[in-house]
């Protein structure tokens, strides 16, 4: 068998010989050879199998700022890679040549997870994101890519959507220490016509992963002119973050862009970022901020106690630094909810693609 095909565990047979993926909540029923939404996963020989296990559709060294990280280890370089496919279908797809991709020249990195692991040590690297799509369908290749990074002292970072089944999620967080997940909107009607998922599974895992794991948790909101960025579900969103999650839990806001299937709708204006993190601030939010846009204020960490400016970012750049030992404000030494070192890592804004190929072993 090819090695990028691997048996898989989170699955049944059906009466009328059908096989069911209990991977996400989609529950996709497949016929003999016939493969899931995410494209990656077929009922290969009775069985589910992952199609694409050790293949990347490129790496590439980000900023963990980028994924967004604001509270796990600032200024840090993150090894980041995806594969192909995803188990939602967003008409606003920001990634979709990846995440909708049916073509697996796409896919024209191959590592396996110690190559992975050895060229994040090399290139000093503090941790390894699954990112671009979502690492929900290659969870065997995510979890063993961990492991290996583990070994190393290299920390796991999910960049995910939450749209996962509870068995999976809890093998799946088991093996991350930090998740940024994008809560794409606070309506079911929104994620049932733009997604074409559910809600109620992404606050369950939004829970689980606050109150059952040590993951490290972040959230993002794209906020797309008239579909999710009423005064009315931000209001609604962000009560539910503080009740459901905590307060400590940092937001993000992003700005959409005409992209995939929804190039009729405007970019979104920076002030509606701003109203966004405003009503999170006063609904008792003590980490909002604001993404794909300038904006020096909202990209800047404050002490929710005194005010006090604990890290300045421009962009991706860490231009001050006013925390102290366990993460406490300087000024008046309340506690910075995060993931912190003493002193911050020094990456910036650079973005260097890499070829994994040159840390093989011959």
């Amino acid at each position: 068998m090819d090695k990028s095909i691997v048996p898989t565990k989170y699955w049944h047979k059906l009466e009328d010989g059908r096989i069911q993926c209990d991977l996400c909540p989609r529950e996709c029923k497949l016929h003999k050879d016939q493969r899931g939404l995410c494209f990656v996963r077929e009922n290969l020989n009775d069985e589910i199998v992952l199609t694409t296990y050790g293949l990347s559709s490129g790496y590439c060294i980000d900023p963990i700022e980028k994924k967004p990280l604001n509270h796990f280890l600032p200024g840090t370089p993150v090894l980041s890679f995806g594969t192909a496919g995803c188990n939602l279908a967003c008409k606003f797809c920001q990634n979709w040549d990846i995440s909708k991709s049916r073509e697996m020249h796409t896919l024209a990195d191959e590592a396996s997870p110690e190559l992975i692991a050895r060229a994040a040590e090399k290139l000093n690297c503090r941790s390894v994101a699954y990112t671009y799509n979502d690492p929900v369908i290659f969870h065997e290749y995510a979890i063993d890519v961990a492991q290996a990074c583990h070994e190393k002292g290299i920390k796991s970072v999910a960049v995910t959507a939450g749209y996962v089944s509870p068995e999976p999620r809890a093998e799946f967080y088991q093996y991350m220490d930090a998740a940024n997940v994008d809560l794409k909107a606070f309506t079911e009607d929104f994620y049932y016509k733009l997604t074409g998922g559910h809600l109620e599974p992404v606050l369950d895992t939004l829970k689980y992963i606050k109150h059952e794991t040590d993951v490290w948790l972040e959230i993002t909101t794209l906020l797309i002119p008239g579909k999710n960025d009423s005064d009315k579900e931000i209001e609604n969103l962000t009560q539910w973050v503080v009740e459901e999650l905590g307060s400590d839990v940092p937001l993000h806001f992003s700005a959409f862009h005409p992209d995939w299937k929804m190039l009729d709708v405007p970019p979104t204006p920076p002030s509606t970022l701003t109203r966004a993190r405003q009503i999170a601030l006063k609904n008792g939010i003590h980490h909002p901020y604001t993404g794909n846009v300038h904006d020096i204020e909202g990209d800047t960490t404050y002490c929710h106690h005194c005010g006090e400016k604990l890290i300045s970012r421009d962009w991706y750049v860490l231009t001050a630094w006013n925390l102290g030992k366990d993460g406490k404000c300087n000024k008046c030494g309340t506690t910075c909810a995060g993931i912190f070192e003493e002193q911050p890592g020094n990456w910036g804004a650079n973005r260097q693609p890499v070829r994994l190929r040159d840390f093989a072993i011959e």
